[in-house]
């Protein structure tokens, strides 16, 4: 076992991956935010793969990997899970830590479990049992992981398996089998937290942790923030004493605050200074590559431009009065972010998480018939006020 803590100025550089994006459009109504383009940097396609008793489950899921036949190594990363209905919960993508790893010359697969997003099935809870939620969770993973055996293009002697919250709970809960291939699991504030209701989930998640420690038969890495929204560094600290107590291997990495909210490091664009040396000395203690061997290339930023001073909300074309107050709003925001707008009066938003460019254009697209551009991009404005082709309209302010 192997504890510390990494301080690195409290690595307040990092990440409330909680992907807020929001659109308004001139009634001021809410509206959803559409899908987002594939990576193609990244070979990025959605796949399904089969799971359950039957294998009658469709699990929807995203894969990543380096051009050519391979055969590559496997990482799989698992999703936690947003409140409300699964069914509602969008596809998981994980873009900055793949593009790590096919950098490296893994392919990735990032598989939405059984009721959640566009996967069949429908999604069992347990309420206050927390081995029983990890276990149904574990038993997905483990069948993308026979699934990914079978395939030509997956070096099946070399998997790891990655899980953030809920995903780590399930990580973990996996790590108790033996799957052939499978040489590391990876937890990121792992973890479920039962809103409402009586039951003292904290102690039944220690009882779950104490549980999968005894059985546990695969090394693992554990990275906790000391900011965590769910977890704190009391409830971590016992979740370690119940998993190491009884057998579990365990090598914690308690880091220091992560922005607004560590839970969420691993989502964000600021989070790899925290996470990718841990992760690449755990890959190399377990037998997996760790050398770059692929190029791929970061994303074109936005220009910036002379329009207008980041703060003249005056400045910003189009909006209606309640746009230009969101637009204040917004200014407070985490970045990454971006602002977009339409001829139409609509407009959206998106801070920290992946894909905010692409976030906000769809989420100001979703209450517009117009064509949406990009306003401003994290400190910056990116707007020009030259003639739009896509509409033939003028872009520029508006008094």
């Amino acid at each position: 076992m192997r504890s510390h803590l990494v301080h690195a100025r409290q690595l307040v550089i990092a990440a409330i991956a909680a992907a807020l994006a929001c659109v308004l459009a001139p009634s001021g109504h809410a509206a959803p935010v559409g899908a987002l383009p594939l990576d193609a940097r990244l070979n990025e396609q959605i796949i399904t793969v089969p799971a359950g008793a039957a294998l009658n489950v469709q699990l929807e899921t995203t894969v990543y990997r380096p051009s050519g036949p391979g055969p590559f190594p496997l990482l799989i990363i698992n999703h936690g899970k947003s409140p409300g209905d699964p069914k509602a919960q969008g596809r998981d993508r994980f873009v900055y830590m793949a593009a790590q790893f096919v950098k490296r010359g893994y392919a990735v697969l990032v598989p939405m479990r059984t009721g959640f997003a566009r996967s069949t099935g429908t999604y069992t809870d347990f309420g206050c049992n927390m081995k029983a939620n990890g276990y149904q969770q574990a038993g997905d993973i483990a069948d993308v992981v026979s699934w990914a055996r079978a395939q030509s293009w997956i070096d099946g002697e070399h998997i790891v398996i990655a899980g953030q919250s809920y995903g780590g709970l399930a990580s973990l809960a996996l790590s108790t089998q033996d799957l052939p291939g499978v040489r590391g699991v990876m937890n990121f504030a792992g973890g479920l937290k039962v809103h409402g209701g009586s039951c003292d989930w904290q102690q039944a998640l220690v009882n779950a942790f104490g549980e999968y420690g005894r059985k546990n038969r695969i090394e693992t890495l554990w990275m906790y923030g000391a900011n965590d929204s769910y977890f704190n560094p009391q409830l971590v600290g016992r979740l370690y004493d119940a998993f190491n107590s009884n057998g579990g291997r365990v090598d914690l990495v308690a880091y220091g605050a992560f922005k607004h909210d560590a839970h969420t490091m691993l989502g964000s664009r600021d989070g790899q200074p925290v996470w990718l040396p841990e992760v690449e000395r755990f890959l190399q203690k377990v037998g997996m590559p760790t050398e770059q061997v692929y190029a791929v290339a970061e994303p074109a930023p936005q220009p910036a431009t002379n329009f207008a001073a980041l703060d003249d909300v005056a400045a910003v074309p189009f909006l209606p009065e309640r746009g230009r107050q969101q637009y204040r709003a917004f200014l407070g925001k985490q970045m990454p972010r971006a602002f977009a707008v339409s001829p139409s009066g609509a407009w959206g938003w998106a801070e920290e998480g992946e894909s905010v460019n692409e976030r906000a254009l769809a989420a100001c697209q979703s209450g517009s018939r117009q064509p949406c551009k990009l306003y401003s991009v994290d400190d910056y404005v990116v707007w020009t006020d030259t003639p739009d082709p896509a509409n033939n309209s003028a872009t520029g302010r508006t008094e």
